[in-house]
């Protein structure tokens, strides 16, 4: 017998019935799922100190159990000193299991550790069924030691869902657990 992640059996025996009483589907198939969660990094400081995009795919690996790339700038902006092809952040996208264990990590361990939080904002949402939140400061995953850590910094992550609408990813999303201000 395989391994299944909790909140992927939640959501095959909770979360497909309450989406399919509420918004009437008539097919299985077109009730929403989560796709991938995609996590971006941005470093502005690497064009003076490369290491600090090293210490990003290094901190990104470490959260998101799965190797972290680095992103590079597409075109030359001296203002910035910035060249094209230099890298300036750190990207991993999620998808099937691995998805899975980091949506409940960041659900039941990470977002608790948030100083003074008050719930999601309801702003992140695309008009297309997908939801961005940023997070202020990584050390709130317990994978990264903070006295290691010569840097705090955010990042964004990226819920991915086959929602049509704002309203049908707020629910899926909220019935996976996600804590969204009322």
């Amino acid at each position: 017998m395989s391994y299944i992640p909790n909140v992927k059996n939640k959501y095959t025996e909770t979360v497909i019935p309450a989406m399919q009483e509420k918004f009437g589907y008539a097919n299985v198939m077109e009730i929403p799922r989560l796709q991938k969660i995609c996590m971006n990094q941005g470093v502005g400081d690497a064009v003076n100190d490369k290491k600090l995009i090293d210490a990003a795919i290094d901190e990104m690996s470490r959260i998101s159990g799965q190797k972290a790339q680095a992103t590079v700038s597409r075109k030359d902006i001296s203002n910035f000193k910035l060249r094209a092809k230099m890298p300036i952040g750190a990207r991993v996208t999620l998808r099937q299991d691995n998805m899975y264990e980091f949506l409940h990590r960041l659900i039941s361990i990470a977002l608790p550790r948030v100083r003074d939080f008050q719930g999601l904002e309801v702003r992140g949402f695309d008009g297309r069924g997908n939801y961005t939140m940023g997070i202020t400061e990584q050390i709130i995953f317990p994978e990264i030691d903070i006295d290691k850590t010569n840097r705090i910094s955010g990042m964004d992550i990226t819920f991915v869902t086959t929602a049509k609408t704002d309203e049908e990813c707020l629910e899926l999303l909220r019935s996976f657990g996600l804590p969204f201000k009322k």
